[in-house]
């Protein structure tokens, strides 16, 4: 669709299927430069709940016109023409976009045209900068647009410092204090989740170091490792396995299993750091285990004796969460293991049916 002026300072309204004539039109939009814009009022009500409320009321003439006029003041003239225009036939180039994308935004919101809303809402937010964002985040407050609002946040957020140089940050400092606080407390709020993210992630990379340290244990006192391993093992020639695919946390609970065994000041009283560290992991492995009776883990089944006794102690509360939080992570550890065994087994299944197709016919 085009729009072109007339010889009397008018627009004629052409689409690739209708053509509208001046004749025809019924209603004249005026702009903020005295631009008559011709129009019909069956498109314009039928686009716009608010224009059809305007049409309407009872017919007032301007400038001895008989037609009847709706004024359209506050943006540029080019902005009206391509929303009237879009009102006819619903289509929006990228040039038009960029140089009237916040004002038909306006326009959108002030005569409810959901359509043309929507695509400026993201057509405005593809194209906000640094510069403009304050601007811009102001307008997508009065023309509510959450969706603009929060990539704006968002933007101001991640480039605090270079908006507080721009003119529109102080424009806002000086006009508007309500919206600043409210973009202070976005940006504390973004602070307190991030860091709130990063405690928990280190938390579950804790827990699952433990759930790791938890079957290393298991591993060591059941089947034997490089340095240490079950009594039955050591007092028999059979050779030790290998190192397990946990090697480095494995080997710190051999060195640390060792020193407990041998360690004087565990022994006369005086107390050992390390030796804490290893009745902490053997107390946590008895909260986890569920064969006490046949666990081969040394102290399992006293501390599992001792906790029943000792139900009601001070840090009762936070040593079960640290419990559950450590057996679940074991759970999702074994889960992961387990889906990743049977890719591999299907995996090996493909790979040798692939082959005894090749053979079976000679490839």
């Amino acid at each position: 669709m085009a729009i072109t002026a007339t010889e009397n300072d008018g627009v004629s309204l052409t689409t690739d299927k209708i053509s509208y004539d001046l004749v025809e039109t019924d209603i004249e939009i005026i702009t903020s430069g005295r631009r008559r814009i011709p129009a019909h009022s069956g498109v314009l009500a039928a686009a716009s709940p608010v224009l059809a409320n305007i049409i309407e009321k009872p017919r007032k003439s301007h400038g001895g016109s008989s037609k009847r006029v709706i004024k359209i003041v506050g943006v540029p003239c080019d902005a009206v023409s391509v929303f009237i225009r879009f009102l006819y036939s619903p289509s929006l180039t990228e040039k038009e976009m960029e140089s009237y994308g916040i004002h038909l935004l306006a326009l959108s919101h002030v005569y409810m045209v959901t359509h043309l809303k929507q695509r400026c809402t993201k057509g405005v937010g593809e194209r906000v900068t640094v510069e403009n964002v304050v601007d811009v985040l102001q307008l997508a407050r009065l023309c509510d647009a959450p969706g603009l609002c929060l990539k704006c946040m968002r933007l101001i957020h991640s480039k605090f410092k270079t908006v507080e140089q721009t003119e529109g940050w102080k424009f806002l400092q000086e006009h508007d204090p309500f919206l600043e606080l409210d973009i202070l407390q976005f940006i504390d709020d973004a602070e307190s989740r991030k860091k709130r993210r990063r405690r928990h992630r280190r938390e579950q990379n804790l827990y699952m170091q433990l759930s790791e340290a938890m079957e290393c244990i298991e591993h060591i006192c059941t089947e034997g490792c490089t340095l240490v391993g079950p009594s039955s093992n050591l007092d028999s020639n059979m050779l030790k396995p290998g190192p397990c695919s946990a090697f480095s946390t494995c080997y710190g609970l051999q060195l640390l299993i060792r020193h407990f065994a041998v360690c004087k000041k565990r022994v006369v009283g005086k107390g050992c750091i390390r030796c804490k560290r290893m009745i902490q992991l053997l107390r946590l492995h008895s909260s986890i285990c569920d064969q006490s009776e046949s666990c081969r883990v040394p102290l399992c089944r006293q501390f599992k004796q001792r906790g029943e006794k000792d139900k009601k102690m001070v840090e009762d509360t936070k040593w079960n969460v640290l419990v559950r939080r450590v057996a679940s992570a074991k759970a999702m550890s074994s889960l992961s293991q387990s889906k990743k065994k049977k890719s591999e087994v299907l995996l090996k299944e493909e790979a040798e049916d692939f082959i005894r197709i090749r053979k079976t016919k000679g490839f």
